[in-house]
């Protein structure tokens, strides 16, 4: 279905993952409205890899749900943020032509589809966009290959970082599992944030890796995303690095609770992710690490990682 529109805000002022995981749906919209200009309400860190999605001409700078600067005339509005009221009210300031969103009777706005919460987050932007005429493929997840240099290219990225601790699997099971890669001869480098520095310095200082390991606080998103791609293999939890490795199908494992990878993993018919999950679900924001996380062991997490290797290598 095309749509005749010369403008079209979408928002998702929310993560890195966030942002991947609503890709199909935002090339949806690109297909469907081919001659309108597409402006993402994001935070401006992630600018380069919206870009890169093919589906938004520009981006503007929102970090949560502050008031963003005025935008023009909008012909079509989507909320890919939430299921309202706050998001719903801030899109429809913008006054325009036409609203795609949930149901939401406080916004109000009643004529979307109704919000499931157990499905996975793919697969809601997908059918919320579908609903309105859009046709989404959840598949339709990959990114192109960064123009940028990977700062370790062929190295197994260990990210130990999450947004909140009920995601972090402990710094000593990071370090067991790097030092055991790194004495396969293996070249491990860690990643984090600019907030997750000690962490990072604490796993490498455990596994005993060279200091010049630690790239945490060194590489900008567009260097961390080229780090990803050209990976063999990534670890990590529930994180934005996870989707990376999704978007561009590196070799994976994937550590995950409190929540289900049925709601936030990667597709379960790519054999190159491997998903270790105990079964146990939680509060994502919590203050201490989810038990179900504590029952993986770093043994478990090496095999998995060996095997991802090895699969890797047999197909190659």
């Amino acid at each position: 279905m095309a749509v005749t529109a010369a403008r079209a805000a979408v928002l998702r002022a929310l993560g890195l993952g966030d942002m991947l995981t609503a890709v199909p749906a935002l090339r949806a919209l690109r297909r469907g409205m081919p001659g309108a200009r597409i402006t993402l309400a994001a935070p401006p860190v992630l600018a380069p890899l919206a870009r890169a999605t093919g589906a938004v001409d520009d981006v503007l700078p929102l970090d949560g749900l502050g008031v963003p600067p005025p935008a023009g005339r909008v012909d079509v509005a989507v909320n890919l943020h939430g299921r309202g009221p706050e998001s719903h009210r801030l899109l429809a300031g913008l006054a325009p032509g036409r609203l795609l969103a949930f149901a939401c009777a406080d916004a109000p706005h009643t004529g979307g589809p109704d919000w499931d919460p157990d499905e996975h987050e793919v697969d809601r932007w997908c059918r919320l966009v579908t609903a309105y005429g859009f046709a989404a493929d959840r598949a339709d997840l990959s990114l192109p290959v960064p123009a940028e240099a990977s700062p370790a290219p062929g190295a197994i990225v260990m990210h130990p970082g999450a947004a909140f601790p009920a995601r972090r699997w402990p710094a000593e099971r990071f370090a067991a599992v790097a030092a055991a890669l790194a004495d396969g001869a293996a070249r491990v480098v860690v990643t984090g944030g600019p907030d997750e520095t000690s962490l990072a310095r604490r796993v490498v200082r455990l596994a005993r890796l060279d200091e010049t390991a630690d790239l945490s606080g060194r590489t900008s998103l567009p260097e961390l995303a080229a780090l990803v791609a050209g990976a063999r293999l990534v670890i990590c939890g529930d994180t934005g690095v996870a989707h990376l490795a999704t978007a561009y199908r590196t070799p994976s494992v994937l550590l995950f609770g409190p929540t289900s990878p049925s709601r936030w993993g990667p597709p379960p018919d790519r054999a190159e992710h491997r998903v270790l999950w105990t079964g146990r679900t939680g509060d994502p924001h919590g203050r201490e690490p989810c038990p179900g996380l504590l029952e993986i062991s770093a043994d478990v997490a090496v095999e998995a990682a060996e095997k991802t290797l090895a699969h890797t290598a047999s197909t190659q």
